[in-house]
């Protein structure tokens, strides 16, 4: 089997956008950055988010029920940063602008941002994979996406440099 460092390297070589997964709890917000998520299904809308066992965020999802992918721009590498911390919950969200949609914090000037509903769990190895039914959701047309490839952040160029 391939050693943990390894793996990890050889993953790495994956380019992946980056987002924060943010649910409300009864004591406040909770955030946590993540690169595992993706669409599942177009009919019911549905995507996926593996969260660490040991995710403050986990919690607060299972308790509400609900949380929001904030799917970062590549003006968010603070936040992706800081949200990636084991800082207290409180302080990730008195440095980050967001608000409430649906019962779930989004984060103010992500690229991208969907709310859902917890659907379904499934545990695998170090991990939970969380399915979600999304809600809503919203965009800003002209923002670049943040991206992680190799131990760092790459910027997309817009179509308009391309």
């Amino acid at each position: 089997m391939i050693e943990g460092l390894d793996f990890r390297a050889l993953l790495g070589r994956w380019g992946t956008g980056v987002s924060v997964i943010t649910a409300q709890s009864a004591d406040g917000p909770a955030g946590g950055t993540v690169n595992a998520f993706t669409s599942l299904s177009l009919d019911p809308p549905l995507i996926l988010v593996c969260f660490d066992l040991s995710s403050r965020t986990l919690h607060a999802v299972r308790e509400s029920e609900r949380f929001a992918v904030n799917i970062l721009a590549a003006t968010q590498q603070e936040t992706s940063r800081l949200f990636a911390t084991k800082r207290p919950q409180d302080e990730k969200f008195a440095e980050t602008p967001h608000r409430l949609e649906h019962g779930a914090p989004v984060l103010d000037g992500s690229l991208a941002w969907l709310v859902c509903s917890l659907d379904s769990e499934l545990r695998r190895g170090d991990h939970v994979i969380a399915i979600g039914q999304v809600l809503d959701g919203g965009y800003d047309e002209d923002a670049d996406p943040l991206l992680y490839y190799r131990g760092g952040y790459l910027n997309a160029p817009t179509q308009k440099e391309a």
